[in-house]
């Protein structure tokens, strides 16, 4: 590789990898570097698009290495259809391996993303958790239409490739169409959540997820950090989403919810509250059935969207919508989802009901008929109807005209 302009930086030589190949891998690749302190740069390419692309990947390869100031190196790349972004990342992450002195990075154009239109809070009843560390469930998530897709750099991802998932999601907030899905990003519970901020904000996500969450101080202090790592010129609000999932959690909720302005969510988080209360997590919830409550209720005394807990039986369908019935009933806004096909279930076990709407309908025109008629209250089915029924009335008919139903 010729042409590339590369910072003066004393390499030591050394070898890595990153990424995975194999027969069943798709949308990824796997990128070995050998560095060297003479020679140059060299690119072995093994893909069944290199008479297509062969050249712009090779291409790619060397502005990530001559970025990082990388001048001389063997790179051997084993493409299975991996888009630009996850072969930078993967290179990228590899070069990092190998030597761990580089402190840049090499940042892809953004794509452009027209902004999100929201009346209000965004609507959040689906979030859909996408291992940071496997390419392949991110590049088509948002055709799926969930409200929001989490990038998760935690549970989902194994101890050793931290490194690469945060250069991945880095990499994909930057480069891929969520087709308007919000965009979050769960960092780590530990130390490494500072690391993962420090990477992955600068790219812009929607909003941090902080598992674990147990105390106000954690959510200050995150929110800071966030503020800490914008670039800049990148104005607008820091939103953060934590996550309700030990027992101190659940006696904190309220202080949780009302720690930082930047709180949008507050969410709860079952199968680990249920290891640390030292039961199962059953199909009537009953064992979190309290802690579900006071998430709600800590989420609506400070103003904020209660969101429920991922339901992990992907094949239970059944088990979903009626789990989605009883979150409905709880007062939550969402529930979590850990496969695209949970997203169509839930939409519809959330939306307002024929029935619902129908009662809805009738209270805003007996709340206006009365309202013209200087009266204080109404009745509706032989039901008394007040301020607080007429609000919920038209709470649901928002709710159906941002969703698309017929009001």
């Amino acid at each position: 590789m010729v042409g590339h302009k590369v910072r003066n930086m004393k390499l030591h030589t050394g070898t890595a990898s990153a990424g995975t190949r194999g027969e069943d891998v798709r949308s990824d690749c796997w990128v070995e570097v050998v560095l060297r302190r003479a020679g140059g740069l060299s690119v072995e390419l093994e893909s069944k698009v290199e008479s297509l692309y062969g050249a712009s990947i090779r291409s790619l390869a060397g502005d990530v290495a001559a970025s990082l100031g990388v001048a001389h190196a063997k790179i051997t790349i084993v493409d299975a259809g991996a888009l630009p972004f996850v072969i930078a990342a993967r290179l990228e992450c590899a070069l990092k391996r190998a030597e761990p002195d580089i402190n840049a990075s090499y940042l892809l154009p953004p794509l452009v993303r027209p902004k999100r239109v929201d009346a209000g809070a965004p609507l959040r009843r689906s979030r859909l958790y996408l291992p940071g560390n496997q390419p392949k469930f991110m590049v088509n998530a948002g055709l799926h239409g969930p409200d929001a897709v989490i990038l998760d750099l935690e549970d989902s991802v194994p101890p050793g490739e931290k490194d690469a998932a945060r250069l991945l999601v880095r990499n994909a907030l930057r480069c891929l169409d969520f087709y308007g899905s919000e965009r979050m990003v769960r960092i780590n519970a530990t130390e490494q959540g500072q690391t993962d901020i420090a990477c992955v904000f600068p790219a812009g996500p929607d909003v941090i997820v902080i598992p674990k969450a147990d105390s106000p101080a954690l959510i200050r202090e995150i929110a800071r950090s966030i503020n800490a790592s914008r670039p800049p010129n990148q104005s607008g609000g820091v939103r953060v989403l934590p996550i309700i999932e030990t027992p101190l959690g659940v006696v904190n909720a309220y202080a949780i919810a009302s720690a930082d302005e930047a709180v949008c969510a507050l969410a709860v988080g079952l199968e680990d509250l249920t290891a640390h209360l030292g039961t199962a997590r059953t199909r009537d919830g009953l064992e979190s059935l309290y802690a579900r409550q006071a998430v709600v209720l800590a989420a609506r005394a400070a103003g904020v969207q209660p969101l429920d807990s991922v339901y992990s039986d992907v094949a239970d369908v059944a088990g979903l919508r009626e789990s989605c019935r009883i979150s409905r009933r709880l007062g939550f806004d969402g529930v979590g989802c850990i496969h695209p096909r949970q997203i169509e279930p839930i939409h519809e076990e959330l939306a307002p009901t024929p029935e619902e709407l129908e009662w809805a309908r009738k209270v805003k025109a007996a709340a206006a008929a009365a309202e013209a008629a200087g009266q204080g209250a109404v009745a509706v089915d032989s039901k008394m109807v007040d301020p607080p029924v007429v609000r919920r009335a038209e709470r649901l008919l928002a709710i159906a005209t941002r969703i698309g139903l017929k009001v």
